[in-house]
């Protein structure tokens, strides 16, 4: 551990996050492979061989060719190539650029909504906590797939249309998770002082409660991104997420999975297997996170 990382203060949440992730070798390396699969998506103009997705640089010729092949054109296709042509590598490089993308988007406009809603339901009470209760738990009553499914046969494809899709079936972990932490934060001395020093709702609201509920929200962001990613991966993979002009893993895993007993093989898994350690590495370092800022989880 370098000399930098030592004098982070570890009472902060963000030092207590980050230390608790380099206490855990397995964390550390899940760490560690999450940030160079988002550095390669990041990258991906710049890092991928070929743009898969640009007609003028794909040979149909070299269409299903097995990893380490050579094409006509003296290309090296180090993961091989899926039916029309395109380099794997560099699709699975663009694919994961956009899971990313609509993983975090939907993930940071849900923890928004979520954060604002639990808020509001813990602090105000009453009528108004039970009105967003209710509607929390008709939420979380059914399947994420199932509302998500019933939202894109409305709304129809595009990436705009998933985030949101995504939004309204992620926001209510968010609430229930800050509306049960807010209402211990309310009950506090803190919050009792805030409202008699005549400080507006709104400031008391997101200057005195929120700064405290912000440890949940760190750790179901995380989970949910991941989950999130893993949506619409199925989405797409089943022809109703994104559409087939925009790079994914769902579709390209449902793009070779029919040719799987044929022994074209790498078409499907290698997208697979990249979805599989992203969705897995945000899944290990959000669970050692949530244990470093829980108290009662610590050894």
């Amino acid at each position: 551990m370098s000399p930098a990382l030592l004098r982070i203060n570890r009472e902060t949440t963000f030092g207590q996050a980050l230390h608790g992730v380099l206490d855990s070798r397995a964390a550390t390396l899940s760490g560690v492979i999450l940030l160079l699969l988002v550095l390669a998506a990041v990258l991906a103009p710049w890092l991928a061989p070929q743009n898969p997705y640009d007609l003028a640089s794909i040979t149909i010729l070299d269409g299903r060719l097995p990893p380490g092949s050579v094409g006509v054109y003296n290309d090296t296709y180090w993961l091989g190539t899926d039916a029309q042509g395109r380099d794997m590598l560099s699709a699975m490089m663009y694919g994961l650029r956009t899971s990313l993308s609509v993983g975090v988007l939907s993930g940071l406009f849900a923890m928004i909504v979520g954060t604002v809603m639990g808020l509001v339901a813990a602090y105000f009470g009453g009528r108004i906590d039970t009105l967003i209760m209710r509607l929390v738990d008709l939420m979380l009553g059914f399947p994420t797939i199932l509302v998500a499914l019933m939202m894109l046969a409305i709304l129809g494809q595009g990436v705009d249309k998933v985030i949101l899709a995504l939004v309204v079936v992620q926001w209510a972990y968010f609430a229930r998770a800050v509306r049960a932490t807010a209402v211990v934060e309310r009950r506090k001395e803190y919050m009792e002082a805030a409202l008699c020093l005549g400080l507006s709702h709104r400031r008391a609201l997101f200057s005195q409660l929120l700064p405290n509920c912000i440890p949940p929200v760190i750790v179901i962001a995380m989970i949910q991104t991941a989950n999130a990613i893993a949506a619409e991966a199925t989405l797409s993979f089943l022809g109703i997420g994104l559409p087939v002009t925009e790079p994914s893993l769902g579709l390209l895993i449902a793009n070779g999975y029919q040719q799987m007993l044929a022994g074209l093989y790498w078409i499907s898994v290698f997208p697979g297997v990249l979805l599989l350690s992203v969705v897995f590495t945000l899944n290990i370092v959000g669970d050692r996170v949530r244990e470093a800022l829980n108290p009662r989880l610590q050894k």
